[in-house]
């Protein structure tokens, strides 16, 4: 037993929920409140200690949700308050928590605050947005400047009502709230203390670092000389005063309860930047998403591109974060899989019929041997993967997927002056990194649909669910689920996977990943082979191996005792502890 207290989030398994995806239980095609209430007990089984909710909150489902039309009701496709309330009720009941999702940098157009704000410029929410008039040039009106929309084309749209344009760093259906508004940021806390005093036990803020703009708006530089509006995180990422909202935010609500509160924090990647939100001196949040690690095989062009990546820039990643500023206090969040990223079997393991299985649990290994509070996605745990290259891109849902895919055809259509143009291309990359493959249905047995609904999905089940689903891994003690229960039991059990410092071994090592973890008078030696092949490794040069016992590993057959040179099979993981010998 440790002898050091630590606050209850740090060693908690959150486990993330698409409500839309997860199990459908009125039998309409989406996921549902009462469906995940039905599976309580298998994430209990599992050993997760904290659900986080996608978004639920009333949405025309522009952007499946992240455009809110009403923060403190429930979306009927859902169900309702009453329907949150049995499930809190649920997860109280078996020794976990709820995380709400924070979604305050933006809204749907039908919210009755930016209805208010559009209706007149004399209206007095009409500051509670970022309005701009338009910028005229040789006669001609264009937007106040040349941002980009995360989600393609320009970030303003014109209301041909006031004849002003409104800021939308996403959809134009997702106006930008102004931070800088006082009367805003007292009206989010109301809405944060709504869900606090219903029993949410804690946030995730979508997109925190978005909150403040740079003062006067500036044009972004000219880098893509192909259209006129530009990248401009530079001045919407990290702006002047968020680090002030955000402390008013911890000194008003969140230091007067105990909660989990993570941040992602896009377009960031400078350590400094992210370390100011986590600092406990700084009294902001307890951790961030940040994207280094899962934006390793994406080019500075889009996320829907893939680039190759290296073990060698995915150790530098983990190793400079795992160390960072642990003794002034940062925390990590460590997730290599959500909503917002492909299945991670499929990019960073092997998801072929023969490795598929083997390279998740090696995956699973990785991520519970890490500091931080570990994040797991729904299915991950199934080692679910990438739909096929087989569907075609009318079987993408996501708005940001099918917006590029649109972008892409419409500059190749104007630069070969036709309109059959070959895309096949690009749909080989988002095969590969599309984010509708970790939005397909959860896969909870072999009946029609993966038994998600007795009707049409919203979205197609990935073809694979009759011999890949949660029934048939409950009762396999050698698949992908049991080895995550094994896994996560391991975490809870050894201080020191969650608490050890990290020290690298082998970093030149072009296929294994080696690391020893040490906490108190205990210590780990973590083993992981990436690649398919085998891998012979000599530890006798790094570290003394006398006295580690073999604790997991992702071959079944046998427990591994330790040597000097040691020879990983395709795909392996092994964990090993040893204590030291008290005088």
């Amino acid at each position: 037993m440790s002898i050091t207290s630590h606050p209850w989030w740090k060693s908690a398994t959150v486990y993330q929920i698409y409500p839309a995806s997860f199990l459908d239980a009125n039998g309409d095609g989406t996921g549902d409140l009462a469906g995940i209430i039905a599976k309580l007990d298998y994430l209990k089984d599992l050993g997760v200690d904290v659900i986080w909710l996608s978004p639920i909150y009333r949405s025309p489902l522009a952007d499946m949700g992240y455009d809110i039309s009403d923060y403190e009701d429930i979306d009927p496709r859902y169900g309702t308050l009453e329907d949150w309330d049995r499930l809190l009720e649920g997860v109280h009941a078996r020794g976990m928590k709820l995380v709400c999702l924070d979604l305050f940098d933006r809204m749907d157009l039908v919210h009755a605050w930016f209805t208010a704000s559009k209706s007149s410029k004399d209206d007095p929410k009409r500051d509670w947005y970022i309005w701009r008039p338009g910028k005229v040039v040789d006669g001609e009106e264009f937007s106040p400047n040349n941002w980009r929309s995360i989600f393609q084309g320009s970030a303003w749209e014109r209301d041909p009502a006031t004849g002003e344009y409104y800021l939308h760093l996403f959809l134009s259906k997702q106006p930008d709230l102004n931070w800088d508004n006082p009367d805003v940021r007292s009206a989010i806390w109301d809405v944060i203390r709504f869900w606090v005093r219903r029993g949410c036990d804690g946030f995730r803020m979508d997109a925190i670092n978005l909150i403040s703009k740079m003062d006067g708006l500036p044009d972004a530089p000219l880098v893509d000389h192909t259209e006129y509006y530009q990248p401009a995180s530079m001045y919407f990422a990290n702006g002047p005063h968020v680090h002030k909202y955000i402390k008013q935010m911890h000194t008003e609500i969140l230091s007067h309860h105990d909660l989990i509160t993570v941040g992602e924090t896009p377009f960031t990647y400078e350590a400094s930047e992210l370390a100011a939100y986590v600092l406990p001196r700084n009294r902001e949040l307890n951790m961030v998403f940040d994207f280094e690690l899962v934006n390793i095989d994406s080019p500075p062009e889009s996320q829907f591109l893939k680039k190759p990546w290296t073990l060698g820039e995915l150790k530098a990643i983990v190793g400079r974060w795992q160390r960072f500023m642990r003794d002034d206090g940062f925390w990590n969040a460590i997730y290599i899989e959500n909503h917002d990223n492909a299945r991670s079997v499929s990019r960073f393991g092997n998801d072929s019929v023969q490795w598929r299985a083997v390279s998740a649990k090696m995956l699973a290994l990785f991520e519970i041997t890490q500091t931080g509070t570990l994040y797991v996605y729904q299915g991950q745990e199934l080692g679910l993967k990438n739909f096929p290259r087989t569907w075609g891109i009318e079987e993408y849902k996501d708005v940001a997927c099918q917006n590029y895919w649109n972008l892409i055809k419409k500059q190749r259509q104007e630069a070969q002056g036709k309109e059959d143009v070959d895309m096949s291309d690009l749909l080989d990359n988002i095969a590969q990194k599309a984010r509708d493959h970790a939005r397909t249905p959860m896969q909870w047995n072999a009946s029609a649909h993966g038994g998600f609904t007795t009707r049409t999905p919203w979205m197609r089940v990935n073809d694979d669910y009759p011999e890949w689903n949660a029934e048939q891994q409950i009762s396999d003690k050698t698949s992908v689920h049991a080895f995550w229960k094994r896994a996560l039991k391991a975490r809870k059990a050894h201080d020191v996977l969650i608490y050890g410092d990290f020290v690298m071994l082998l970093a030149e090592h072009e296929q294994v990943f080696a690391y020893t973890r040490n906490y108190e008078s205990t210590s780990a030696l973590v083993l992981l082979n990436f690649k398919e092949g085998k891998a012979e490794v000599d530890l006798g040069e790094a570290i003394g191996v006398a006295g580690y016992t073999f604790v997991l590993g992702n071959y079944e057959n046998e427990e591994i005792g330790l040597e000097g040179k040691v020879t990983l099979r395709d795909y392996e993981g092994r964990v090993y502890l040893r204590k030291a010998s008290l005088n």
